[in-house]
């Protein structure tokens, strides 16, 4: 291949890669930016996150898998566990089990998710894939019963674990992955200021299926504008006396954006 066009075709891919600050090192190849202050993040572990009106606290079958089981059961159709890698749990004690296998895991750590007025349980979440050295971080083993679906209670519990991730711990990027063909979760992916990436193509076979993996992300330098969209759609004086948003989480974070 003919050296000037080499030069053409990296000058051409160097211009395609949008927004991407790079240095030119020795050899004058393009690498990415130095981060030689960079030290790693730390583990999210088990503690409580507490906002007006959600809060996180670690996974204890004792104390929420009553409360759990009674949300998961309005359920009847069992559509929430289409996308999911669990089965729905036909009695209290097998959820009890499952909820003893996840408790405490570091690798995993799961979250029930408390309506602060009513102290119910009605989800979970979980941080995974945890990458300290490398500042990378996933949000996701998320199961909402139906009361607890788009409700400021949800909302503000994904805002805590992003909040967490990117402000307390030091995270450059927190991901958002799920089955492409899941819409709602899609939707969400992108309500919370997320930005698509791409579709990994036969990325998993689970429930006797292929998937392909709808992959998201939030960066650390974009952190300000979604946390300020969230902060404005979080306040009482957003929604209405029925309790309607007044203003929608998207437009605001697209408005703190622009």
């Amino acid at each position: 291949m003919p050296i000037q066009y080499c030069d053409k075709l990296a000058s051409f891919f160097l211009k395609k890669v949008s927004l991407m600050t790079y240095t030119i090192n020795q050899h004058g190849q393009p690498v990415g930016i130095a981060l030689p202050d960079w030290i790693g993040a730390g583990h999210p572990g088990h503690s409580s996150m507490t906002g007006c009106y959600a809060q996180l606290v670690a996974i204890d079958p004792q104390i929420h898998c009553k409360d759990l089981f009674e949300a998961y059961r309005e359920d009847v159709s069992g559509k929430i566990w289409t996308y999911n890698s669990l089965e729905p749990f036909q009695t209290e004690e097998g959820l009890a089990d499952w909820m003893k296998t996840a408790q405490g895991v570091d690798a995993q750590p799961y979250f029930v998710i408390l309506d602060r007025e009513t102290g119910k349980a009605s989800g979970i979440a979980s941080f995974m894939r945890i990458r300290p050295e490398l500042g990378v971080i996933e949000i996701g083993g998320i199961t909402f019963a139906p009361r607890l679906q788009r409700t400021r209670v949800a909302t503000e519990a994904i805002y805590l674990m992003m909040r967490r991730a990117i402000e307390e711990l030091g995270y450059r990027r927190v991901e958002w992955k799920c089955d492409a063909l899941n819409a709602p979760s899609r939707a969400a992916a992108e309500r919370f200021g997320f930005s698509y990436e791409g579709l990994f193509e036969q990325a998993m076979v689970y429930k006797g299926r292929s998937r392909d993996t709808a992959w998201y992300s939030l960066l650390d330098k974009d952190w300000g504008a979604v946390e300020q969209g969230f902060k404005v759609w979080l306040d009482p004086d957003n929604f209405d006396e029925a309790g309607q948003q007044l203003q929608k989480l998207a437009d605001l974070i697209a408005t703190a954006r622009a």
